[in-house]
Parts: C-alpha cells; sequence; structure tokens
C-alpha cells in the first residue's frame, strides 16, 4: 500500500506540473486526456482501489479524491488564463475579404407584399386579422349573401372536402363574417391570406392564390370614404402622390352598390403595355356592405353600415414588379426569388 501511496503523489506532481507547463489549449488538452481523461494515470489508479480491502480503502480513497480534485482545479484554473491569453491576442485577418460563391437567403415576395400592405392598412388605423383557410359553407358563401341557389356559387370553382360542408375557402371575404361576429362596431380590419380556386394553370391564375380584404364599419360610412381610403392605399403602395382612380359600376354578392376601382396606370402617362396602352389599370373591387351580410353576422343595417375592398396580391405585385406569370410565385426559380 505504502508504494500506491507513492504513486499517488508522484502522478500528483507530475500532473500539476504538466499543467502549469502547457503553453496553449492543445497542450492543455493532451495533458488532459494523459492524466484525467477515461484512459489516463488517474482513472487507471482509482479501478486499482476496487481490488483493495476495506481497510486499505480508507486510506486510499481520501488521497485519490484529493488527486481528482487538486488536477481538476488546477487544470480550470489553467484553462482559464490560457483561453483569456487567446482572446486578447491580436489576430490576423483581412478586413475586406469575402468569401465567393455564397448562397443567401431573402424573403419571399409573398411576404414583402403583405408586410407593404399590413403597413398601410396599419397606419390607416386597421387591425391585422386572419382567418381559417378551411371554411365551412356558411362563412364562405351563406353569411355573404350567397346561398344555396345563387348563381354567384358557379363564379366559385370550389375546392370540397370529403367532409360534408367544409372547403377550402375562395376568397378572404370569409373573414369578413367571422370579423363581424367577433367585434363590436366601429372597426376597421386588413385581412392577407390564401385562397383557392379549382383552375387550369396559366401565366395570369392557379389554383392557390392571395388575396386581401379591407372592411370598416361604423355610422354613416358612405361611398366618398370608400373611395378615399381606396385612392390613399394606392397612391401609398405605387409610391404615387399623383395616382387618381376611376369607378365603374360591379357586382359582387357582399356589397351593394359594387364598385370596380380603376388606377391611373404608375409608369406612364401616355398608355403602355402594362395598361394595355388606355393609361387605366384595374385593381380593386369594392363597394358598401350589404345590409343582408351585416345582419348575418349579428349587426343592425339600421344604425351600421361600412365598406369593403378586396384586391389580389399577385395581380398587385406583378404590376408593381413587372412580373409576367403567376405560376413564378409558386415556382422554385432562385434566380426570380432571390431578388426580393
Amino acid at each position: 500500500m505504502k508504494q500506491l501511496i507513492t504513486e499517488i503523489q508522484t502522478i500528483k506532481e507530475q500532473c500539476l506540473s504538466a499543467l502549469q507547463q502547457a503553453t496553449n489549449l492543445d497542450a492543455l488538452e493532451r495533458t488532459r486526456i494523459s492524466f484525467m481523461g477515461r484512459n489516463g494515470s488517474i482513472a487507471t489508479l482509482m479501478e486499482t482501489l476496487k481490488s483493495k480491502s476495506v481497510e486499505e480503502k480508507r486510506i486510499l480513497g481520501p488521497l485519490l479524491n484529493d488527486l481528482k480534485t487538486s488536477c481538476q482545479a488546477a487544470y480550470d484554473a489553467q484553462f482559464d488564463r490560457l483561453s483569456k491569453k487567446t482572446d486578447a491576442a491580436p489576430q490576423s485577418f483581412d478586413v475586406t475579404a469575402y468569401k465567393p460563391n455564397q448562397l443567401y437567403g431573402s424573403l419571399h415576395i409573398y411576404t414583402h407584399i403583405i408586410e407593404q400592405l399590413s403597413a398601410i392598412f396599419t397606419t390607416m388605423g386597421y387591425t391585422i386579422v386572419d382567418g381559417p383557410e378551411v371554411e365551412t359553407e356558411h362563412y364562405n358563401f351563406t353569411a355573404l349573401n350567397i346561398p344555396h341557389d345563387h348563381p354567384a356559387r358557379d363564379m366559385h370553382d370550389t375546392f370540397w372536402l370529403s367532409r360534408h360542408d367544409l372547403l377550402l375557402r375562395t376568397h378572404t371575404s370569409s373573414v369578413q363574417a367571422h370579423a363581424m361576429q367577433q367585434t363590436k362596431p366601429p372597426f376597421g380590419i386588413f385581412a392577407p391570406g390564401r385562397c383557392y380556386r379549382n383552375e387550369a394553370t396559366d401565366a395570369s391564375h392557379d389554383f392557390m392564390f392571395t388575396q386581401a380584404e379591407g372592411m370598416f364599419v361604423d355610422k354613416n360610412v358612405s361611398m366618398a370614404q370608400l373611395l378615399a381610403t381606396s385612392r390613399a392605399f394606392l397612391q401609398a403602395f405605387f409610391e404615387k402622390k399623383d395616382l387618381n382612380i376611376r369607378v365603374r359600376p360591379g357586382y359582387f354578392p357582399f356589397v351593394e352598390p359594387g364598385v370596380e376601382i380603376d388606377a391611373t396606370c404608375p409608369f406612364c402617362k401616355n398608355g403602355c403595355s402594362i395598361c394595355k396602352k388606355t393609361g387605366w389599370i384595374e385593381l380593386l373591387g369594392a363597394g358598401l356592405i350589404h345590409p343582408n351580410v351585416l345582419r348575418e353576422s349579428g349587426i343592425d343595417p339600421e344604425i351600421y353600415n361600412g365598406f369593403a375592398l378586396g384586391m389580389g396580391i399577385e395581380r398587385l405585385a406583378m404590376i408593381k414588379y413587372g412580373i409576367n406569370d403567376i405560376r413564378l410565385f409558386h415556382s422554385s426559380n432562385l434566380q426570380f426569388l432571390s431578388q426580393f
């Protein structure tokens, strides 16, 4: 046992000396593995303890624990000292250097456009809301003044689900009904989101697309407020203070009267390919909310009224950025997506 005690003392001195002499973190790690690692000198001594008698363990046990504790403390102290020395050492590097051919991520164009639209309507006092994409027939049609036998249903090539009464929403106007049931007037909401229609895909149509719906409900809301809001929004989006609008009659079951809102072409004054030489671009569908829609959602149309305006997000993006194919939005074309 005396020989083992001497060996413990010898290994302790060797370990502490080696740790003290380590001049960098690599050398320190090699020393740690040699003495304190799983197969190191200290682990070998600990193994010999198992074969000793109880009396011998009472003497050797504290010595081995002291060996481990002392070496670990010395290692920690040396590690901290060398780490600080490494951090403080001057680094030699070229601040102008770069790694070529690096891949960079970017936000999707949907994200860009929705953030722009949401920011504009938020500054006007609107609240950004969302609704379910898997919708019931009631909220997608009936609550919006589109009963079962209404011909407007034929305009929506609907994806019906196997469960009765469920479908993929065909427009974000369904968010209107949810909002009017959950919020007391006056209120203004803006609801962007995905919509689905069973349509053939081409350069200007897709089975999945994005819409945005703005709605304002209060007392004595007029068509003048709708038109002023539409013009202010379009001027902000296209960053054209001189942009004007014109109004044409339009039909939407959930508004009365309904209008189509065109804007002067933001890219020309005498006609171009974007406006098809007319100087005007069709951008919004809008109107005053139909009394049946208010009534269906529990709002008294004798007291309150409001307006709604809807827009295709892809159409706005295609016009603003000169995109000629809607299918690019859902493609994996990195050359197109990385522009945004």
